[in-house]
C-alpha cells in the first residue's frame, strides 16, 4: 500500500514490506535525470517536431517488428499472467505518477535483462532470467527503472539507437558512412549510459528500498549468490576501479566502456549509493522536486550548464590518474610531461627516476653504482 492508501490489488506476497511508499503526483523526470541525461533530453525536446519525425520514421525502425515477435513468443503481463509482475507495474506508475501503463512482456531468456523501447508507446520486457534472480523487492526496484526509462522518454532514443547501431553494420561497406555512423552512435551510448544512472535513481524513487537496489546489482554482477556476497566490499571495487592503475588502465577503461550501453555494474551501485546520500535526493523524498507541468519552461542552457559544472566537479573529484591529469592541466600544474612519461613507462621502459636525466660516464666517479637493467614497474 502507498502513503495515501492506495492497495494493491492481489499481492499476497510474503516478501513483500509491511511498510508505505511515498507517492510523487505530478514528478518530472527531471527531479530523478543525471544532468549529462537531463540536459540531452531537454534540448532534444525543445526541437520542435524531433520526436514527431522519427515516429514519421517508425516504418523503417524495427519496432512493429519488435512489438509482433513479443506479441507472439513472449508472455504479456497482465491480471492472468504473472499478475505479481502487474501488481509492481501498476505500482510502479501510480507512484511515478505516469497515466498509461505501458505493456510488459516476460521473454524466455535465461540472461537477466529487462529493456523499455518504442517511438509510439513504450512496452517493457524482462527476461525469465532476470525474474527467476530477484527477489520481490529488488523486482520492484527494476521494474521501477524501467518505468522511469518511459518516463523521461527514453525509449525512443534508445530504439534510435538500435536502429542506428543496426544501420552502421549495414553501411560499413561505404567509405566514412561507417564512420559518420559510429561517431553518432558512441554518443548517443554515452548519453545512454547517463541516462541507465537516472533510470537507477527511479528505480529507487519506486521501490524506496536501497538495500534491495543493492542487491539487484549485486545479483546481476555476481549471479544469486548473496551468501557469498557483501555491499562494502562490492562497493569498495567501484572505489578500486575509480583510483586503480596509472593512465594505461585510465585508457583501458575507456576502451572497456566506449561499446556498452550501460554502466558497469559496481559503477551503477556507487553512483546509486552517493545519489541516495545527497540533499536531491531528500528533497524529492520530502515532496520537493520539479513539476512536470514545468517542463516546457524548462532552459536549455541552465541544463548544459548544469551538466558542464557536474563534468567539471566529477574531473576535480576524481580519483582516476587520467582524469587528476586533466584537472591539472586545466589549474596549470606544472611537469605535466614528466608525470605523462611515468603513468605511460610502462609502454616504452622506465623512465629515470623523478623525471632527473640519465647520468653518462663522465659523471660517474670510479667506484660508483653504474647504471642497472632494472625492469619497468608493472601493475599486476
Amino acid at each position: 500500500m502507498s502513503d495515501d492508501g492506495h492497495e494493491q490489488n492481489g499481492t499476497g506476497h510474503e516478501n513483500v514490506p509491511s511498510r508505505q511508499r511515498r507517492r510523487f503526483p505530478g514528478i518530472s523526470s527531471r527531479a530523478y535525470e543525471h544532468p549529462a541525461d537531463r540536459s540531452a533530453l531537454v534540448a532534444l525536446r525543445k526541437l520542435s517536431g524531433f520526436d514527431t519525425v522519427f515516429k514519421a520514421l517508425s516504418g523503417l525502425l524495427p519496432e512493429r517488428s519488435l512489438r509482433l515477435l513479443f506479441l507472439s513468443d513472449s508472455v504479456r503481463v497482465s491480471d492472468q499472467q504473472f499478475a505479481h509482475l502487474n501488481d509492481m507495474l501498476r505500482d510502479a506508475c501510480y507512484i511515478l505518477d505516469l497515466e498509461k501503463v505501458p505493456p510488459m512482456y516476460v521473454n524466455q531468456d535465461p540472461q537477466p535483462n529487462a529493456m523499455c523501447i518504442g517511438l509510439d508507446e513504450p512496452i517493457i520486457v524482462v527476461t525469465t532470467g532476470l525474474v527467476e534472480l530477484l527477489d520481490e523487492e529488488e523486482m520492484r526496484a527494476v521494474v521501477g527503472h524501467e518505468v522511469g526509462h518511459a518516463l523521461s522518454g527514453h525509449a525512443v532514443y534508445r530504439t534510435i539507437l538500435l536502429f542506428l547501431t543496426s544501420l552502421a553494420i549495414r553501411v560499413a561497406w561505404i567509405p566514412l558512412g561507417n564512420l559518420a555512423i559510429m561517431a553518432i552512435v558512441t554518443a548517443l551510448r554515452e548519453w545512454f549510459r547517463k541516462s541507465e544512472l537516472s533510470a537507477d535513481r527511479a528505480g529507487l524513487l519506486v521501490g524506496q528500498d536501497l538495500k534491495a537496489s543493492m542487491r539487484g546489482l549485486m545479483k546481476i554482477a555476481g549471479g544469486n549468490h548473496l551468501h557469498e556476497m557483501n555491499v562494502d566490499a562490492f562497493l569498495k571495487q567501484a572505489e578500486e576501479y575509480e583510483a586503480g592503475g596509472d593512465l594505461r588502465d585510465s585508457v583501458l577503461k575507456i576502451l572497456n566502456v566506449l561499446p556498452r550501453t550501460h554502466p558497469f555494474t559496481t559503477v551503477r551501485a556507487a553512483e546509486l549509493k552517493k545519489w541516495a546520500e545527497s540533499r536531491d535526493h531528500q528533497r524529492i523524498m520530502d515532496g520537493h522536486y520539479p513539476r512536470r507541468t514545468q517542463d516546457k519552461d524548462t532552459s536549455v542552457t541552465d541544463s548544459f550548464r548544469e551538466s558542464a559544472s557536474h563534468y567539471a566537479t566529477s574531473v576535480k573529484s576524481s580519483k582516476d590518474p587520467l582524469m587528476k591529469l586533466v584537472s591539472d592541466i586545466a589549474g596549470g600544474a606544472g611537469d605535466l610531461g614528466g608525470r605523462v612519461r611515468r603513468g605511460f613507462g610502462g609502454f616504452a621502459g622506465s623512465a629515470p627516476a623523478d623525471d632527473q636525466p640519465p647520468r653518462n660516464g663522465s659523471d660517474r666517479s670510479e667506484g660508483s653504482d653504474g647504471p642497472t637493467d632494472t625492469p619497468p614497474r608493472t601493475d599486476n
